[in-house]
């Protein structure tokens, strides 16, 4: 995964995330958790959670469009983070309604 790169942990300190060393691998253990638990349909509403706090930093930190001068990178930022939009948007919706009728949540209700 690439949050537990070295390449990852540079690019976000040089993005001006603070203490980059220990917040990009926890970011990643928190997508790769919430993204296994909204699939598996086990605590998705916890899931949705994690991804939740993972996006909204990471939206606003590392896809600052508004900030680049350049059109082309500009216009790649803009896309990735009306992309992180869209998947904040699911998961808020995950949070509220939870996990659907085939998931092992519902599963463990009956």
């Amino acid at each position: 995964m690439f949050h537990f790169s070295e390449k990852a942990i540079t690019y976000a300190t040089f993005a001006g995330v603070p203490f980059a060393l220990f917040l990009v691998p926890l970011s990643g253990i928190m997508a790769f958790a919430g993204a296994l638990s909204i699939i598996l349909g086990y605590k998705a509403k916890l899931g949705a959670w994690l991804i939740i706090f993972f996006l909204i930093p990471i939206t606003f930190m590392m896809h600052a469009f508004w900030k680049e001068t350049d059109p082309m990178h500009a216009q790649f930022q803009m896309s990735m983070f009306m992309k992180n939009l869209s998947m904040l948007g699911a998961a808020f919706m995950i949070s509220y309604f939870g996990s659907g009728p085939l998931s092992l949540d519902k599963r463990n209700e009956n």
